[in-house]
């Protein structure tokens, strides 16, 4: 880290978020192994970036177990997101409460608890109480293992630190999807959250030894209450109304409005204590610096697009294509490859160049890919499917990196940390309320458009009749049946290429944000990119 701020300030604004700030008695510290400590906080990490997306292929089938509608089984991803994002901001504190090291212990075991109840529930309400829990407790592992893992490595290896949790947090989402469509269809469902409960244990008891006696400077913090309680009441309810609107009829419910008028206020509430508060739990005052709040924007949307992209893949492959859990594993998987070959090049030669042209072409890659599947139909194979989730892949090696530098190259040294905490809170929110609102506009359009394609079929055309009969093979109302069939399956896709083609347009408009920025863009610390898992 460069810069002249004094130590104690950095540290305490780096604690905010938990983001590597070692004080420096504890970075002499080695573990007696220190392969196995680095074993046990790199699969830490991996169990906990797969659990963003493992469920994506499964939720076709945990909405037919548990006898909820696809819309609900989005809640399943939502509830885990928004939670996450909720506790990030409590991590500085828990840190420096209670120490890193009993911090990322008592996380990871709680996991392994919220896990198993994942595991148990036997309703769409119970599962969803159980992934908002989990997500919750899972907030601090990330940045409390980055930590972690700079401060038992000596100074001239700390990159290669970062690097090894860089490629752990790109595998692990692409190994999600497969993982959890292999494990759903060759055992259940339940057996993508019970996997972690042996990890877990495993990487808690190795740390938590490994890692005895570590040095650590405890202190009793003061706590922004007023900014946390608002936060949770007013997120919390703008999540809950996103989640219910569509099976509420939004604003014709009471239910929908009293949210509302809880999130406007509760959102309200906090801006305001945030920004005069002397000690906040968000630290709202970076907006004021022009490359952090054009560099933010960009990311939260860019995010919350490409969020929605992995989330609705899958869901449209079983759904319309009949694939099954695995094989949408396979087809969606392709996106990581070129990240992990990309990601080590970007990160050492990108800064040579005008990081926004960098940024630019990505997005232009990622709007390009979902245009393309904007033109997708009912007979697209495997191949075209994997071969436009490999292209996108380029757009994403190519976003994180640059966007993230560019956000952080106007703050001052001692508020880098809390931004990159800050963009991390933002990005995490943008994800959940796009899933939300994205697979509702999914659903509204499917609706629409079937109503649309129904009004062109006359009950009472002879040809139509005669269609509907051979359809049924002589039998009218098997033949009708299979008729709507056929016509939910094209409303769907029809509404799938207009939310794609939507999806386009966003990526597009992200580069006049990334715009807004101005040059130098020297990155200000080497683990600025931690906050971009």
């Amino acid at each position: 880290m460069s810069g002249h701020a004094p130590m104690s300030s950095i540290v305490e604004q780096e604690e905010r978020f938990g983001l590597p700030a070692t004080p420096e008695p504890a970075r002499a510290f080695a573990p007696p192994n220190l392969a196995l400590a680095t074993i046990g906080l790199a699969l830490a990490s991996f169990m906990q970036v797969l659990d963003t997306t493992i469920a994506n292929v499964s939720l076709p089938t945990i909405a037919g177990n548990l006898g909820a509608s696809a819309n609900q089984a989005t809640w399943v991803i939502t509830s885990f997101a928004v939670s996450n994002a909720i506790a990030l901001p409590l991590t500085g504190f828990l840190t420096r409460r209670f120490g890193e090291r009993k911090l990322f212990m008592w996380a990871t075991l709680a996991f392994v608890i919220a896990s198993f109840l994942c595991g148990l529930a036997n309703s769409m309400g119970l599962l969803v109480v159980a992934r908002a829990l989990q997500g919750f407790v899972a907030g601090p592992m990330y940045p409390v293992t980055q930590a972690l893992l700079i401060s038992i490595y000596p100074p001239q290896k700390r990159g290669q630190a970062i690097a090894l949790l860089a490629m752990v947090t790109v595998v692990a989402p692409i190994a999600g999807p497969i993982l959890g469509g292999w494990i759903t269809d060759n055992y259940s469902w339940e057996w993508i959250f019970f996997i972690n409960i042996p990890i877990g244990i495993f990487c808690s008891v190795v740390v938590g030894r490994q890692l005895k006696g570590r040095p650590e400077q405890l202190e009793k913090p003061k706590m922004d209450y007023v900014g946390l309680a608002t936060l949770i009441l007013g997120v919390g309810a703008l999540q809950i109304m996103l989640d219910l609107g569509n099976d509420e009829d939004w604003f014709n419910s009471t239910k929908i409005i009293a949210l509302a008028i809880m999130a406007v206020v509760g959102l309200t509430v906090f801006v305001i204590w945030e920004l005069t508060d002397k000690d906040p739990i968000v630290n709202l005052k970076l907006f004021r610096h022009r490359n952090f709040a054009s560099g933010t924007i960009a990311l939260v949307m860019a995010y919350s697009a490409f969020f929605s992209v992995g989330l609705l893949v899958p869901l449209w492959l079983q759904r319309n294509l009949g694939y099954t859990a695995i094989w949408a594993g396979f087809a969606t998987a392709p996106i990581g490859i070129l990240p992990i070959l990309l990601t080590p090049i970007v990160g050492k030669y990108a800064t040579r160049m005008d990081l926004r042209w960098l940024a630019t072409f990505a997005f232009i890659v990622m709007a390009f890919t979902s245009f393309f599947r904007a033109g997708f139909n009912l007979d697209v194979d495997f191949h075209r499917v994997a071969e436009v989730q490999l292209w996108q892949g380029l757009g994403v090696a190519l976003f994180f990196m640059p966007v993230l530098t560019i956000l952080l190259s106007d703050l001052e040294p001692h508020e880098i940390a809390a931004g990159s905490g800050l963009a991390t809170f933002v990005r995490t929110l943008g994800g959940s309320f796009a899933a939300s609102l994205t697979t509702w506009g999914w659903n509204q359009r499917s609706t629409i458009h079937h109503a649309q394609l129904t009004e062109h079929i006359g009950a009472h055309d002879p040809g139509m009749l005669q269609t509907v009969t051979q359809l049924g093979q002589g039998d009218v109302q098997r033949g009708a049946m299979l008729l709507n069939q056929m016509i939910s399956q094209q409303a769907v896709q029809i509404g799938f290429n207009e939310i794609f083609h939507l999806l386009g347009i966003l990526f597009l408009v992200v580069i006049v944000f990334v715009w807004f920025a101005k040059p130098p863009f020297a990155a200000k610390i080497g683990g600025a990119a931690g906050g971009g898992h």
